[in-house]
């Protein structure tokens, strides 16, 4: 049986650019704040699905030598207060997995707060997903595989029968190095062909084409 036909253990789901497109509020946080503190806006594609914490400490750029958390923190003061807008299948797919009694972890490089603000603009809750894995759950972010390993442990499942959905290359090498070996691409953030080179099994512009699969789960 291959991992396209066997039943699906987990629906592991990233947040930013996969259930809601805030990419672009996130992108317009780092741009006023480096802009106010006077500095050159680098590749901003080195934050994609990467916990920025890790970005500042670990990347050359303006911000080196400086506080990582001081940083951040301007950051998200930067972020403009919206809510952010759904990916076209992601609410049908969550409530699709509760139907199905699939297990429904969101594993996220973001934490709680925004966790709860995101889906709430899906219409639902936490009380519709079984997990929630943020950046304040692990000690290294994606693309580490800490994260997704620990969500199937919690959920008691076997991870080479779990799906994954990502937008980021870096999320999708944590899913995939997690022993996920369906990790579907989410093409809101990045082009396909750069997914795919990641290790994504199969890409799409959104979930819809997801929810037909946990509808066939028992």
């Amino acid at each position: 049986m291959s991992a396209a036909d066997q039943p699906v253990s987990a629906l592991l789901l990233d947040l930013d650019g996969t259930l809601v497109d805030s990419e672009p509020l996130h992108r317009r946080g780092y741009e006023l704040c480096f802009a106010a503190r006077g500095w050159d806006v680098p590749d901003l594609g080195i934050f994609t699905g990467r916990r920025a914490l890790d970005v500042f400490a670990t990347e050359p750029g303006p911000w080196s030598g400086l506080d990582p958390q001081v940083v951040l923190d301007d950051v998200l003061a930067h972020v403009p207060d919206e809510d952010p807008t759904p990916v076209a299948g992601a609410r049908e797919l969550i409530l699709a997995a509760c139907s199905s009694r699939t297990p429904v972890a969101i594993v996220t490089s973001a934490g709680p707060s925004w966790v709860e603000r995101s889906l709430t603009s899906l219409g639902l809750g936490l009380d519709d997903v079984d997990l929630v894995v943020t950046a304040l759950d692990v000690l290294a972010g994606k693309p580490d595989p800490e994260g997704f390993a620990l969500a199937c442990g919690r959920l008691g499942v076997d991870p080479s029968a779990a799906v994954a959905a990502e937008d980021s290359p870096a999320g999708i090498r944590a899913a995939r190095a997690a022993g996920v070996r369906r990790v579907v691409g989410v093409a809101t953030s990045h082009d396909p062909s750069v997914l795919l080179d990641a290790g994504a099994a199969e890409v799409h512009d959104d979930l819809r084409p997801l929810v037909p699969l946990l509808r066939r789960s028992p």
